[in-house]
């Protein structure tokens, strides 16, 4: 039982990962997102991961952890990705650009 339950609490984590990598790829920032945090959260995961491993307790739960720590792990790639892009923007606008009600940087006289 204790195994089903972890496993819906991943699930309910799992759902939402998908939700924000989506998020933070439409949003083509990286301003509203935190390394750290996802860091933290992969972290976690790892350490679920491991534990399942050395208590050799190779089940379902197991294959939910590593799905979500991909998906986590798409986020900080797509981090990166955005955090290039705002790079590029603010160098293209000297540092004059304002988010706009779509996440997207554009020079402030066009808002």
């Amino acid at each position: 039982m204790s195994q089903l339950l972890e496993a819906a609490m991943l699930v309910c984590f799992g759902c939402s990962w998908p939700m924000n990598l989506i998020k933070n790829i439409k949003c083509k920032s990286a301003k509203s997102m935190s390394l750290p945090f996802i860091l933290l959260i992969t972290a976690g995961y790892i350490a679920g991961i491991s534990a399942k491993l050395i208590t050799h307790q190779i089940n379902y739960v197991l294959v939910v952890y590593i799905l979500n720590i991909v998906i986590v792990s798409m986020n900080i790639a797509v981090y990166f990705y955005n955090r290039r892009l705002d790079n590029k923007l603010d160098n293209k606008y000297n540092g004059k650009a304002v988010k706009n009600s779509y996440g997207n940087m554009t020079p402030k006289n066009a808002v």
